[in-house]
């Protein structure tokens, strides 16, 4: 029999196989959460979600799936815990890697600079805290003004209490209205706040403030540049998935040729028929075909944060008529300005490296000017 440790983990959600059947895929993020009330060493309800269709407008919707189930009424004291440790973790992860993705792109699509990896990664940690605290900064405040219509709800366990709170219930609606912007602001806005971060290297507070100026004051261009960079994700996952699929088959299907179409499907299907060591040697092809497309789904996530930059700088332009190459540069980072310049031989200003001969100094030198003394020793008029 199969071991009970691998049987009891072919239910977990990133073990999913998404839209590529006979491979073993990765799912960063469960579209549904999972019942929290079975035990981790337990297999949980199989996962049979997509990954992101979109990889804009898709990952938009995954990563804001845990949040939004925060706010379904059935869910009970451990469902809500359970959801509010996904969207924890969900934030802390991206608080590194979106925040070094964003800072990339911020650099090269405003100032045209390449920030490497292990800086990009650096600028991410230093800020971690600013990128964490940014989008739970709204949830906060939606349970502070919670906290008296909970009082409410206790009290509305009684008749009398029901009465009191038909009462004061347009006092709850002014209150929920609070909340709502909050929440709208915080659901269209949060795309914007890791660029924010990234751009200007201001804090959490900064971020919030700017996203949602952005989001009630050109709701429109925020509206035209979500669905342009939509359409060119689209047409850009199309290609890539594809040429994934194409790499990840292709070795299968030359080596078919001679192994068998029969073997192969035994390979990459079931497998009923295969030893112990063919089990074990047929994992690893999958795990390998898996690797590709695991690379290939970067691109979703990639692309996501790069055109949220791209979105955040216009927005900015739009509203604040900031330069788009007004992205902040810290002390230790390489900043390229204009080259030094120098003079070459017959003292021209030049370029580095751009020195010009001799004779084309001499050919491209104003004409000297005419002297106008006399001579010594002649007579004058």
């Amino acid at each position: 029999s199969n071991c009970p440790w691998q049987e009891a983990s072919d239910g977990w959600p990133w073990k999913s196989t998404g839209p590529w059947p006979d491979l073993e895929g990765v799912r960063l993020v469960p579209e549904q959460a999972v019942d929290p009330t079975h035990r981790l060493w337990q297999p949980g309800p199989p996962q049979l979600g997509r990954y992101p269709s979109n990889p804009f407008l898709g990952v938009w919707r995954q990563l804001r799936a845990p949040f939004r189930q925060l706010f379904e009424r059935r869910l009970g004291v451990t469902g809500l815990a359970f959801l509010l440790c996904c969207c924890i973790w969900a934030v802390a992860v991206w608080a590194l890697f979106g925040g070094a993705i964003t800072r990339r792109a911020a650099l090269q699509l405003g100032r045209e600079e390449n920030l490497g990896l292990r800086g990009s990664l650096r600028y991410a940690a230093g800020k971690w805290r600013s990128y964490f605290a940014a989008p739970l900064l709204p949830l906060v405040g939606i349970l502070i003004f919670s906290c008296p219509l909970l009082v409410l709800g206790l009290l509305m366990r009684f008749d009398l209490g029901v009465l009191l709170a038909g009462l004061v219930w347009p006092l709850a609606l002014l209150t929920s209205l609070i909340m709502a912007m909050l929440l709208l602001a915080l659901l269209f806005g949060w795309p914007l706040m890791w660029p924010t971060i990234s751009t200007e290297s201001t804090d959490s507070f900064d971020a919030l403030s700017r996203s949602w100026s952005y989001v009630y004051h050109r709701p429109l261009h925020y509206l035209f540049y979500a669905a342009v960079v939509t359409v060119l994700g689209g047409l850009g996952w199309l290609f890539v998935a594809y040429f994934a699929d194409w790499v990840a088959y292709l070795p299968a299907w030359a080596a078919s040729w001679t192994a068998g179409s029969e073997r192969m499907d035994d390979l990459f299907g079931s497998g009923t028929d295969l030893g112990t060591i063919g089990r074990w040697g047929a994992k690893l092809l999958r795990f390998w075909g898996g690797c590709v497309r695991l690379l290939a789904l970067g691109f979703v996530y990639s692309y996501f944060w790069t055109a949220s930059t791209a979105i955040y700088l216009l927005l900015r332009r739009d509203d604040d008529g900031t330069d788009l190459d007004d992205v902040y540069i810290e002390p230790g980072e390489q900043a390229y300005g204009l080259p030094p310049l120098e003079k070459d031989a017959a003292g021209v200003t030049v370029a580095p490296g751009s020195e010009m001969a001799p004779t084309e100094a001499a050919a491209d030198a104003p004409p000297e000017t005419p002297s106008t003394e006399q001579p010594s020793g002649e007579p004058s008029g």
